[in-house]
């Protein structure tokens, strides 16, 4: 299908993971042309011969107009209008830095990575704007929201928020992104809000998949879900975000999606450690990045910081990082002194 206003675009993505693939499948499927990097030559030689990945939503196969490669010289070319960050928040500085070298003046830089890194607490525009900071380009949007990657590919109604400064440039993402048939996106000025929220609620579905693992029940989750979404703005304002932002798509529409599905990598995390699997085997079992477990670390960085109180992330850091028993973290929740709900 034709992107909304009928422009195309040259595209660049760079990560060929389950959400890669899933944004090459929605904007070559939009008519715009795809070009897909990935340091793993074993997926680009896939793609590139038989347009399918071996690893990740094997079902998928991808357009004509969207190609493989394993140089980023070639990938982030003069011609390159976007360069979409499909990466974990873990290799994002390696390849930024890498691709800055290539960048045009004229090329947009749309951050589709959901984390905080984990020693400084910034988010991911924040590292991208660090590390482009001498290299000339024409801007940054964030791509956030509940965009489960399996959902996307089969074309189920879904909706997103392309969040930037540049109100302008975010509706050039949006119209890049947008398919009246099944993919609504909505543009937003809040970028901190949306990074914020978009990456600790994975941190609130690891507390989500050990409620569910440990055979509690829907009240637990609901608490659990509700509780955390207060934690998760409380440190966002005073970070400099729009509380408004938190119920939104990529807030509470993010952590319903991300808190409640098996196809959630983070919610699966959770199964796993109610299960009192070491943090390291689940996620080895994963062979997937679960970007709630480093920006376990960053959310607790960041409360400090800004000295808000955050029991139940703290809960969740223990659990993870110091081997304490998720049944022990809940009764320790439970237990705490009453108090008014917004005090």
């Amino acid at each position: 299908m034709p992107d909304y206003d009928g422009r195309s675009e040259n595209v660049t993505i760079l990560g060929a993971g389950s959400w890669g693939m899933a944004l090459a499948h929605l904007i070559g499927g939009n008519g715009h042309q795809v070009t897909i990097w990935d340091r793993d030559n074993d997926l680009i030689e896939s793609l590139k011969n038989y347009h399918v990945n071996p690893r990740y939503l094997q079902e998928v196969i991808l357009s004509e107009n969207v190609k493989a490669v394993n140089s980023l010289r070639e990938a982030v070319n003069p011609r390159t209008e976007w360069v979409i960050v499909a990466v974990s928040s873990e290799g994002i500085r390696d390849v930024v830095s890498e691709a800055s070298e290539f960048l045009a003046p004229q090329t947009a830089v749309l951050s589709a990575a959901k984390g905080l890194e984990p020693d400084t607490g910034f988010t991911m525009s924040q590292v991208i704007d660090l590390l482009l900071s001498e290299t000339a380009h024409a801007g940054l949007v964030v791509l956030s929201g509940p965009n489960l990657a399996t959902e996307i590919v089969k074309r189920v109604p879904s909706a997103t928020v392309c969040a930037g400064e540049d109100l302008a440039l975010a509706r050039r993402a949006q119209e890049m992104l947008v398919d009246p048939e099944f993919f609504r996106v909505y543009t937003h000025s809040d970028v901190r809000g949306v990074e914020i929220a978009g990456a600790i609620k994975n941190v609130l579905a690891i507390g989500a998949g050990i409620s569910d693992g440990l055979g509690f029940g829907d009240n637990t989750k609901a608490a659990l879900m509700t509780r955390g979404l207060m934690e998760m703005t409380q440190i966002g304002i005073a970070a400099g975000a729009k509380p408004l932002t938190f119920l939104g798509l990529a807030g509470v529409g993010d952590l319903i999606a991300t808190a409640t599905s098996r196809y959630s990598r983070n919610y699966r995390v959770g199964l796993g450690l109610a299960e009192r699997k070491p943090i390291d085997q689940v996620v080895s079992e994963l062979r997937q990045a679960a970007e709630g477990v480093p920006t376990t670390r960053a959310a607790r960085l960041l409360s400090r910081r800004y000295n808000v109180q955050t029991p139940l992330l703290d809960s969740i850091y223990d659990v993870i990082y110091k081997g304490k028993s998720p049944v022990a973290a809940v009764r320790e929740l439970v237990s705490r002194p009453a108090r008014d709900e917004f005090s």
